[in-house]
């Protein structure tokens, strides 16, 4: 990991459509940046964010026990909710409006189902909407570790709201800690016609997680659109309908 230099200023729009795609039937996996089978050395992180993956997965479906090392995994629950349990004892509902965090650190088991169930007739059958996140720790081999917070009151405020953070002036804002000191996950919830300014920093990753919106200095952008920015900041974002947006504020890039 490595402080920024010198930068050449850019806005970098990508399209939903231009993603690439895993599907297995139970989950529609739709990735930012290179990811399983899918590499592309060109897009394989941008500041030091290395997946933006945004999935759906079926009723009483998910994703089996598995591992992870040396990574900060945030997930965002946009519809439904989602089981987590893990190696170290952890276990909660993960549902909109609920910020969490799993550091993986010196090696971590995990599982992730859809949280649909029956109770006194009802049955609750729908799919899960989440956009999983991961960006690199500081250092490498820390113990593994779990965090989650409510944050709906916060959202519903408006604004952008700190959702994850390792950077120093979170300290006692941010709703949960990540193992890095250059990097910040914000969110936003926007009625039509609401606008918010992006953070200042080197390098910024935008994602619309549902709605459409008009981004200053790029026009409008759909859901699944993303943008990376370099060396360019302060833009306002406005609703065009309700939306959602996931904003990673970056001051370090991968390096050696």
């Amino acid at each position: 990991m490595m402080e920024t230099m010198d930068l050449i200023p850019g806005i970098d729009v990508r399209r939903a459509g231009e993603r690439f795609t895993s599907r297995f039937g139970w989950l529609d996996s739709k990735h930012s940046f290179s990811f399983g089978q899918h590499h592309d050395p060109a897009n394989t992180h941008h500041g030091v964010l290395l997946v933006n993956n945004d999935d759906i997965v079926d009723p009483g479906t998910g994703f089996d026990t598995h591992p992870h090392r040396d990574m900060e995994i945030v997930t965002w629950v946009l519809e439904g909710s989602l089981v987590h349990q893990d190696s170290t004892g952890h276990n909660g509902v993960i549902y909109p409006g609920l910020a969490q965090r799993m550091s993986a650190g010196s090696g971590i088991l995990h599982s992730e189902k859809n949280d649909s169930w029956r109770l006194r007739g009802d049955v609750h059958d729908d799919p899960v909407h989440f956009v999983q996140m991961w960006v690199l720790p500081d250092e490498g081999n820390i113990t593994p570790g779990y965090e989650q917070l409510e944050i709906e009151h916060e959202l519903l405020a408006g604004g952008l709201v700190p959702v994850a953070s390792g950077m120093a002036r979170h300290d006692g804002e941010a709703a949960i800690r990540i193992r890095n000191r250059y990097a910040a996950l914000h969110a936003a919830r926007l009625a039509p016609g609401q606008e918010v300014s992006l953070p200042d920093s080197p390098f910024l990753h935008l994602f619309v997680a549902r709605g459409a919106v008009t981004l200053e200095g790029a026009g409008p952008l759909a859901t699944g659109d993303a943008v990376r920015f370099t060396a360019v900041g302060g833009n306002r974002v406005t609703a065009i309908e309700p939306a959602e947006i996931l904003v990673w504020e970056m001051h370090a890039t991968i390096g050696s």
